[in-house]
């Protein structure tokens, strides 16, 4: 069964097609998905990304799920762990400043501790609710969005959720490709 950890950063998973734009040890695909993955079309069972997408444009946000629609197979499962953008305004609103991140020599208030750990330092160029998600998603030509818990899968791919991480932050969010 091969599965995609697409976005898989510095520190590739064991047992995985690791894909990003780094080139390092462990690493099987080195590039920008905006050009494409050099996988032929339908040859993944599952991908999971882990807080990767959200590095991108808006604009290119759905050109690239295209490209992970592209790649699974029919029935495939796309999971995205995505900075979730409700957990951070609820906390904002609680003034709940031990939620975030980002300590007080960072930013002592409420309202830059919400700014940053959305925008991680400026490196997030996109924010995230379900809602939203689930619209690109849609755009993008999946079906049967849903939200999962941390851990948790919808899908018939219980391994699925092994590189869940960032519980406290995180929205987690499956979707499969049609044509089963």
């Amino acid at each position: 069964m091969r599965r995609l950890n697409w976005g898989c950063g510095p520190q590739p998973a064991p047992g995985w097609l690791n894909s990003d734009l780094l080139t390092a040890p462990g690493i099987d695909l080195s590039g920008d998905i905006r050009d494409g993955l050099p996988l032929d079309a339908g040859s993944i069972c599952y991908i999971t990304s882990i807080h990767a997408l959200q590095s991108l444009p808006y604009l290119d946000v759905v050109p690239a799920l295209r490209e992970l629609l592209r790649v699974l197979k029919p029935g495939g499962v796309l999971r995205l762990a995505l900075p979730d953008l409700e957990r951070g305004l609820d906390a904002y609103r609680r003034n709940d400043p031990a939620y975030f991140y980002i300590p007080d020599d960072e930013s002592a208030t409420i309202s830059g501790k919400l700014i940053v750990q959305m925008t991680w330092y400026g490196s997030n160029r996109m924010l995230f609710t379900y809602e939203f998600a689930r619209e690109l998603l849609l755009r993008a030509g999946f079906r049967r969005v849903t939200r999962c818990a941390y851990r948790v899968t919808a899908s018939r791919f219980p391994e699925i959720v092994e590189l869940d991480n960032r519980e406290r932050e995180s929205l987690f969010v499956e979707a499969e490709k049609g044509g089963v």
